[in-house]
């Protein structure tokens, strides 16, 4: 993958479920988006199927096809195959960027993570989430600071990417 997602953003969700893409990520889901051309709309998969998860998970078409050639590698019928092609094939919704930046949540995904009014964006790479505001300050923020709480003073987060197996 070239580009990668980074930044938050919060937008206004509209009563028919519009809500602008920040512009940085829409120029990563132009370049990781194999059919894209000048005038095109970008395409990106949401995958949305995990109960545990109170937010929508966006692929970019890059993204989602690196996902699908690993669970394409798995056993036909092997149950780990079975549950991600669930997952991510069968809860997920294709989509695209429509002229002006926007995307359209339907109603299904809003319900499942409660959106309404304001949508909170949130790189993750190769992908990027969508997080009712509220939920992400409880869930993520609190889980982060209270992680961060725990480690020694000295600590610095780069320290993990010399410590892979620690992680």
């Amino acid at each position: 993958m070239g580009q990668r997602f980074r930044g938050e953003s919060q937008h206004k969700v509209d009563s028919k479920g519009r809500v602008s893409i920040p512009s940085l990520f829409r120029r990563v889901l132009e370049s990781a988006d194999p059919n894209w051309e000048k005038g095109k709309n970008p395409e990106l998969v949401i995958v949305y199927g995990d109960h545990r998860n109170s937010c929508l998970d966006c692929y970019s078409m890059e993204a989602i096809a690196e996902i699908d050639a690993k669970i394409d590698a798995l056993p036909r019928g092997s149950q780990k195959r079975k549950i991600l092609q669930r997952l991510f094939h069968g809860q997920s919704y294709p989509t695209n960027v429509d002229e002006t930046g926007r995307l359209v949540l339907p109603a299904k995904l809003r319900e499942k993570i409660d959106l309404n009014g304001e949508a909170f964006f949130i790189a993750n790479g190769d992908s990027f989430q969508i997080w009712k505001p509220e939920t992400y300050e409880v869930e993520e923020v609190a889980r982060t600071e209270e992680w961060l709480d725990d480690q020694d003073e000295d600590f610095d987060p780069l320290m993990l990417l010399d410590d892979q197996a620690g992680v």
